[in-house]
This record gives C-alpha cells, sequence and structure tokens, in this order.
C-alpha cells in the first residue's frame, strides 16, 4: 500500500483528495498541506483529513506526493519531494519553465524515482476508444474553448488549456516538428487568452490547434485525418466518430455505401462506426495507473519526458507570439 500526501487543497487538488480517498486498494492517503490556513481547516473538516503543517512534514510521511499546487510552485515542490527519493505526481504543465523540466528530469533519474505529469486527456474515455483507429494522422485539428474563468490565468491559455491537446498531438505523431507558426491575443489577462498555432511535422503531418478562454461556450475537438480514415474525438461530451474507406473485393454489398474513385482504382466503401465510450473517471484512471507503475517498476503512461515535449513545444509557440504583431503589445 503506497501512502501518498497532496500538496495544494485548491479546487483541483479536493478532486483529488476526494478520489485519493476512494482508491483505498492502492493508496493510503495520509493528508495533505496547503499555504493558505484557513482554506486547510475548512478543507480538512470538510473530507476528514489531516492538515500537514509544512511540505517538508508531509513529504516525511509518504512514498507518493501529489502535486496540485499552481504551476509557478510545481519545480519547488517537486524538487523537494525527489530529493528525499518519494515518487511524484505532477499536475500539468510539469514545470513554469524548460530549465526547470530539465532539471527535475535530471533529478528523477539520480533518485531513481516515478514521474508522471497529470495530461489528463490521455485517460479521456473517447481518447482510449479512438487510439486503436488512429494509425498515421496527416492533418489534425483541435478546437480547445473555454468559457472565462479567473482561475487558472496565473499562465497563459497555451499553458494553461493548448498543453493538453499538445501533449494529444505529440503521442499520435512520431515525428520531429520542422516549423511552428503561431498568432495569439491577450483580452482580459496581461497574457495570451485565444491563441492558434500550427504544427509541421517532418513526416508530412500537419496539427492547427486553437485554444481559447474567453469564448462564450465550452468545446473540446479534435479531429483527425489520415489516408482512408477520418476521426473524431469529442473529450468534453466522450464521444467517438469513425469514418473509413477500404478497397471493395468482389460484388459490393448493395446496401453499403461505395464510391468509383476513378483511374481505374479499386471501389470504396465507407464505414461509419461509433466507437463504445465506457464510462471512467480520467483522473481517477490516470492515479491508478500511476500507482502500478510504481509497484510493478514499469514506465508510467504519461513520463515526465511527455510533460517536458508538450512544454516545450508550448513555450515554442510562446516565443512565436513574441515575434507577432498583436493585442499584447497594447
Amino acid at each position: 500500500m503506497l501512502k501518498v500526501g497532496v500538496l495544494g487543497a485548491g479546487h483541483l487538488g479536493k478532486i483529488h483528495l476526494r478520489l485519493l480517498k476512494e482508491l483505498t486498494d492502492v493508496y493510503q492517503l495520509v493528508g495533505f498541506y496547503d499555504p493558505n490556513a484557513e482554506n486547510a481547516q475548512k478543507v480538512a473538516e470538510e473530507l476528514g483529513l489531516k492538515p500537514f503543517s509544512s511540505i517538508d512534514d508531509l513529504i516525511d510521511a509518504v512514498d507518493v506526493v501529489d502535486i496540485v499546487t499552481p504551476t509557478l510552485s510545481h519545480f519547488e515542490c517537486a524538487e523537494q519531494a525527489m530529493r528525499k527519493q518519494r515518487h511524484v505526481f505532477i499536475e500539468k504543465p510539469v514545470t513554469n519553465t524548460i530549465e526547470e523540466a530539465k532539471k527535475l528530469m535530471a533529478l528523477s533519474h539520480e533518485a531513481e524515482v516515478q514521474v508522471q505529469v497529470g495530461h489528463v486527456e490521455r485517460y479521456n474515455p473517447a481518447f482510449q476508444a479512438s487510439k486503436d483507429f488512429i494509425k498515421q494522422p496527416m492533418f489534425i485539428e483541435t478546437h480547445r474553448l473555454a468559457q472565462f474563468n479567473p482561475r487558472g490565468t496565473d499562465v497563459s491559455v497555451i499553458l494553461d488549456l493548448m498543453i493538453h491537446d499538445l501533449d494529444i498531438v505529440l503521442s499520435m505523431v512520431k515525428s520531429n516538428i520542422k516549423k511552428i507558426s503561431a498568432s495569439g491575443v491577450a483580452v482580459i489577462s496581461d497574457t495570451p487568452d485565444i491563441c492558434n498555432a500550427r504544427l509541421e511535422f517532418d513526416n508530412g503531418c500537419v496539427a492547427n490547434l486553437t485554444a481559447s478562454r474567453i469564448s462564450l461556450k465550452n468545446m473540446r475537438k479534435t479531429r483527425v485525418f489520415q489516408r482512408d480514415a477520418y476521426i473524431s474525438i469529442d473529450f468534453l461530451e466522450k464521444e467517438s466518430e469513425v469514418v473509413r474507406m477500404e478497397n471493395v473485393e468482389g460484388e459490393p454489398d448493395p446496401l453499403s455505401i461505395t464510391f468509383d474513385p476513378g483511374n481505374g482504382k479499386p471501389m470504396k466503401q465507407i464505414f461509419f462506426e461509433k466507437p463504445d465510450v465506457p464510462e471512467a473517471n480520467a483522473i481517477k484512471e490516470e492515479l491508478t495507473t500511476f500507482a502500478d507503475a510504481i509497484n510493478n517498476k514499469t514506465t508510467p503512461q504519461v513520463t515526465i519526458e511527455d510533460g517536458y515535449n508538450a512544454l516545450d513545444i508550448a513555450h515554442r509557440i510562446l516565443e512565436r507570439l513574441k515575434l507577432t504583431p498583436n493585442l499584447m503589445e497594447n
């Protein structure tokens, strides 16, 4: 049984605490630390948990540290935990800067601890149900739109929202990025609130990503186009659709949908599929699989290297924005 403690008892931290209380087959939830004494006492009473008086005290009492603090403190918290050889689950983005992420990668190997980054959309049941259909994407379009919420504006929309889709795209496309284009606008906060980025890969794949936190409605959709297939994934509604084509062998079924591509090429049949998407709690799944990785000494499903790669592209997008005239300058 792994003893686990949570750093941060804000909105997301409370979700982690509730779920860890349920995962009694793999975790023993020891308690939590939150720097806001009033909030810590309130959460302790609400959830019946022990509030620790310091980060060090909590780290000393556990095997696993679950970091759900603001991004700016991720590095400091993770460094303290790793130096005491504690396994670390750390919410996305892994750190605030690329240099911090590099240091944590090196420290995790030196301390020989397991680290998983909370790119929770990898565990979204709609994505899980679609993965087997995704072979070699050549064009990907993502839209992640959210209504304005002051929580999370300590970082840009790229690090707050788009980074989810950057991680998803990088998990699908096994190729290096050769070119990044981007444009963004700071409308309400001091950092970009809406951004569009275009990633061009060495293998010819192109990904077009849009993220906004000033929209009138919420949307989290990804569309994947590849040879003879189109896959639509709705991360918000947890639905997936697949349209694929296959060569017709012999005489086609008269009730099937077929078409002739011409030029002597074989007839194609179109198949429409709606993969079964089971109900699942993505955060609960990622915490469970992290325990499995620790206990079995296997590689976590979302490694610290994955977290670094997504952060690296996010910062490269931010660099492109600095070179693009936009409202950030006003």
